[in-house]
């Protein structure tokens, strides 16, 4: 029996790996590629290592047009926006785990039935909206809109409806303020599910291509993602500087990733386990 479960435990690993090696693959090709000369990405046999190892095309990437102007913008809506969803998402989650109010159970219903609703269907009032407050072609117009998301307010509470009561209710009785139990009782204890809501905003603006699409129209406040559609042409395409610019999209949110891996997987963990 002993035996079976060992043999049943190496196939399953062994399934996991292939599948990992597969969705790896076009990841590690991306990056090594990007040190190939335009030369060697089309020669056949193909190999995955070049034969001769440059940064040239990181160089190029650098110089063409405004890159450092893209990458400056991408990383300040991405950290800002990061930033802003953690603050509102965790202050939300916690006032729905620890607050007793009316309505708050049809609040959080009606939160979670917003999860169903597309970005395409409320994409014309909130533009409407952002028209109305000024906010068009700007920055500020892709970091507010979504700062509040359902997702990261659902696995906030669900987290914090696991921190003990009497934990909270011994530092009310002791004269603690509610600003001071949340800054130095609830927020150490969130940890885990911070880093959690952190990574998927990340990368979520980061990655977006759509929104920022919709709202900015100047191309000195373009974002990574707007600058890498852009770079491919009509008729040609400079393939070993957009797999440059590419790597270089990607290494941001593998860093971050790797940073808060063991908070994220504590995190996702915990916020699924039902309150």
């Amino acid at each position: 029996m002993t035996e079976n479960k060992s043999y049943l435990t190496y196939a399953k690993n062994i399934v996991l790996l292939i599948a990992a090696l597969f969705t790896l693959f076009p990841v590690v090709w991306v990056i090594i590629s990007a040190f190939k000369p335009q030369s060697e990405l089309f020669r056949v046999p193909m190999s995955l290592f070049p034969k001769e190892w440059t940064f040239a095309n990181f160089i190029s990437a650098f110089r063409h047009g405004n890159f450092i102007v893209y990458f400056s913008n991408t990383v300040f809506v991405a950290v800002v926006a990061t930033l802003l969803t953690v603050v509102i998402n965790i202050m939300a989650g916690y006032a729905l785990a620890k607050y007793i109010f009316p309505g708050r159970d049809i609040i959080f219903a009606i939160m979670i039935a917003t999860l169903m609703v597309p970005l395409q269907v409320i994409m014309i009032p909130i533009f409407l909206q952002l028209k109305d407050l000024g906010l068009l072609n700007s920055l500020w117009g892709i970091i507010i809109p979504p700062s509040a998301t359902p997702t990261g307010i659902f696995l906030a509470r669900q987290y914090m409806v696991n921190i003990s009561n009497s934990m909270i209710e011994s530092a009310r009785i002791d004269g603690a303020k509610e600003l001071r139990i949340f800054w130095q009782i609830v927020l150490p204890l969130s940890k885990p599910i911070i880093a959690t809501i952190a990574i998927f905003s990340f990368m979520w603006r980061w990655n977006d291509y759509l929104w920022p699409l919709i709202v900015i129209t100047d191309n000195k406040k373009q974002t990574m993602q707007q600058a890498l559609a852009n770079f491919v042409g009509q008729l040609q395409i400079n393939w070993s500087n957009l797999l440059a610019m590419t790597t270089i999209s990607i290494v941001p949110v593998i860093l971050v990733f790797l940073a808060f891996q063991k908070l994220f997987m504590t995190g996702i963990t915990a916020g699924a386990v039902k309150g």
